[in-house]
């Protein structure tokens, strides 16, 4: 009997050996993760579903190759063309040197906040807006998805923009620079300068005849601009190649896209202060008009300025983050960028206004003569006394000092006659004064004052490849916020959804290369973004400070970084930057029903700007794109409210090994015990309740058992054999 007791034993032995053997050859060769302490059931999640602290199991989620590739990408995103055209204008706008300030502030109670926040909840739930939101409350779920029609409504005009620095770009080879002098029309008696050009400027002339060919209303579509509708689409073009591997082929760009705008802003810095009149432009500009700085709408400006600088609501940032590792120092690296993204600001006001006082200087040094001229003639005809000239006045060569105080002594004089006299006064103050801002600065201004540097066509070639890559660099997080959601919550393939985007994007993008393509790029900026984004932010942080909870989510914080974040952050989160984006939605609101909604049409004529309300239909497309783009959140929530969607397809589970067996434990990731850490050791995770989704191989059967959701080898108990010791396994 003993002996015949060891050969059933060691029959049975071989047997449970071989069911094992059985189980393991039929699971999936790619679950690695089945041999260690956690498995993934659904197949869909497998790649991101979450893991332990201390296990080794490793997901398929792609990574940064470098940490300064993430920076780099991080910096190029926040880092856009609003850095050097609209922060220098609001500068200059809002008190020069002391509209520093109130943006500092913000930056501290809004700015960094809020992208620390963004960034530690990617990067820790690694999934896109839409996924992290609906990890924390999937009646919220909606935040994500807004995020992405943002995303895509800002894509749409943003790359018509790098089109435009596209066409600059190609027309930069040749010299003298296409736009520096007015063209001659001739006909069969005279030639003459055009007359649109010479009532403007040959560079203003250009940009709205020569390059956009515009209509003079924004129901006048006037058909297609061919030249602007091939640059939209290598536009597109680039950005599909860059972005076809997702962060694999971006990253390496960054290297290149995120860098070489700061190559070209110090070589026009140290240029710019070499040229004549350049110091008057920095002083103009940093000069603190303290009084303005009191008022409310230099601070909602700022405000707004800070919420965009930094990319807040468009989901790029939370994409980006969630490729990190999940023991990054991601408060670090909110601080760095944010500062980075400050002194950039800093750093294009600086060349802006060195070169606008150049420009300055030339405007006044023309005036000047112009002027010294009228005088002449005023002497000869005798409307003015020889005796009211200073002795010393030369006016062959006069200066600007000189003329100033010729000026001011015929005014005096001549006080009741002096205004039909048509002589003006000279400042390069009034100059400077005149705030220029957008495509104003970058296709007008700034173009103007490079046809007098010297070698004009280099330098033109420099700026507009820097516009061109400014733009790539947010255009990348752009479409980032809009792919990697997508890939992560519907699993499709990331380059064939990229291929479609970038398609879908640039046939509908047409509209804005009509003749009219112009207007329809202020509307979208003007109504597309700027509400809806608030809304975002705002939701985005009563989901993670109300719902999920502050106190829970500082905890996880400890956990990742591995020490705690200042109790700055948590008074910030808590009741300063709700406070402060709830009043920048109301004054954004206000701001918008106080400004009449309309645009700035060019008048060919008269060759200027007259302000235009928008017609009916137009007003009905600026309501409908602030409705679509927070549309989501209140559907969602509807859907999630009222059951319409079984979740339980969509849930996530893991599988944990005890003593020979295999048990499936559901991991409720709505509840409110949910955390965004899970800093627990194996051995204190609670007891799975065992039910009814537990397999066993059966002896000597062809075919494996399925687990509801078709996976092979997963969910089986094979210490179900009741007589079997647990030891023998």
């Amino acid at each position: 009997m003993p002996k015949n007791s060891k050969v059933v034993k060691r029959e049975l032995d071989d047997e449970v050996i071989e069911s094992v053997k059985d189980l393991l050859s039929n699971e999936d060769s790619s679950d690695d993760a089945f041999k260690k302490s956690e498995l993934m059931v659904d197949d869909q999640e497998e790649k991101d579903v979450d893991v332990e602290e201390g296990s080794d199991v490793e997901d398929e989620r792609p990574a940064w190759n470098s940490k300064l590739q993430y920076i780099l990408a991080q910096v190029g995103f926040s880092v856009g063309l609003g850095n050097v055209w609209r922060f220098p204008y609001l500068c200059q706008k809002n008190g020069g040197g002391a509209y520093l300030v109130p943006y500092l502030i913000l930056l501290l109670i809004i700015g960094i906040p809020l992208f620390f926040l963004e960034l530690a909840v990617g990067q820790r739930i690694r999934r896109g807006s839409i996924g992290v939101w609906n990890y924390i409350s999937p009646k919220l779920g909606g935040i994500g998805f807004a995020s992405c029609v943002v995303c895509f409504f800002v894509a749409l005009y943003y790359n018509v923009i790098i089109g435009w620095s596209l066409f600059y770009f190609s027309q930069s080879f040749q010299h003298p620079l296409p736009w520096d002098q007015c063209p001659l029309v001739k006909n069969a008696s005279h030639t003459f300068v055009e007359p649109e050009c010479e009532k403007s400027s040959a560079t203003t002339y250009y940009w709205y005849r020569e390059a956009l060919n515009i209509s003079s209303s924004l129901s006048e579509s006037g058909g297609l601009n061919w030249k602007m509708t091939i640059c939209l689409l290598a536009a597109w073009v680039m950005v599909c190649l860059a972005m076809i591997k997702g962060i694999q082929s971006s990253g390496k760009i960054m290297y290149f896209s995120s860098l070489f705008p700061y190559v070209v802003l110090l070589c026009f810095l140290i240029r710019g202060l070499l040229l004549n009149g350049s110091v008057d432009g920095i002083r103009h500009m940093f000069t603190p008009k303290l009084e303005i700085m009191l008022e409310p709408k230099v601070w909602r400006e700022a405000a707004t300025q800070v919420f965009f600088a930094l990319g807040l609501g468009f989901g790029g940032v939370i994409a980006f983050s969630s490729y990190n590792k999940r023991d990054n120092n991601c408060h670090f690296d909110a601080v760095l960028v944010s500062f980075i993204n400050f002194f950039t600001s800093v750093l294009a006001t600086l060349v802006v206004f060195a070169v606008l006082g150049f420009k300055a200087n030339i405007i006044n040094e023309k005036c000047v003569i112009q002027n010294s001229e009228k005088i002449l003639k005023l002497l000869k005809m005798g409307n003015l006394s020889q005796d009211m000239i200073p002795h010393h006045i030369n006016f062959s060569s006069i200066t600007a000092e000189d003329y100033n105080l010729v000026y001011d002594i015929i005014q005096k004089v001549k006080e009741e006659e002096f205004d039909s006299l048509g002589l003006k006064s000279c400042q390069i103050e009034d100059e400077l004064n005149k705030a220029v801002q957008g495509t104003g600065l970058a296709f007008i201004a700034f173009t103007e004052a490079m046809t007098h540097f010297p070698a004009s066509p280099f330098w033109s070639v420099m700026f507009f490849l820097m516009l061109v890559n400014l733009g790539l660099g947010s255009m990348f997080g752009t479409i980032e916020g809009i792919i990697t959601p997508i890939v992560d919550t519907f699993k499709v393939r990331k380059e064939i959804l990229t291929v479609i985007c970038c398609l879908v994007a640039f046939f509908i993008g047409l509209i804005f290369v009509q003749r009219s393509g112009n207007y329809f790029v202020t509307m979208f900026d003007d109504y597309s973004a700027t509400l809806p984004l608030l809304i975002v932010v705002i939701l985005e942080n009563i989901a993670v400070i109300r719902i999920y909870g502050i106190d829970k989510f500082m905890e996880d914080l400890k956990d990742m970084l591995g020490f705690s974040p200042s109790q700055y952050y948590y008074y910030m989160w808590k009741y300063v930057s709700p406070f402060v984006l709830l009043c920048l939605l109301v004054a954004s609101i206000v701001q918008m029903g106080l400004s009449p909604p309309g645009y700035n049409a060019w008048i060919e004529d008269k060759a200027i700007e007259e302000f235009h309300s928008y017609p009916t239909w137009g007003m009905i497309v600026c309501i409908s794109l602030m409705v679509l783009a927070i549309l989501p959140v209140p559907i969602v929530f509807m859907v999630r409210r009222c059951n319409l969607i079984d979740d339980s397809s969509g849930s996530l589970a893991s599988v944990s090994y005890k003593r020979g067996r295999i048990i499936k434990e559901p991991v409720n990731l709505e509840g409110d015990n949910t955390s965004l850490i899970h800093g627990k050791s194996p051995s204190e995770v609670p007891s799975p309740n065992f039910g009814k989704n537990i397999y066993r191989k059966q002896t000597g059967s062809p075919t494996l058992d399925t687990a509801p959701n078709g996976r092979y080898g997963i969910g089986y108990l094979m210490a179900d054999m009741p007589d079997m010791p647990e030891s023998d396994l």
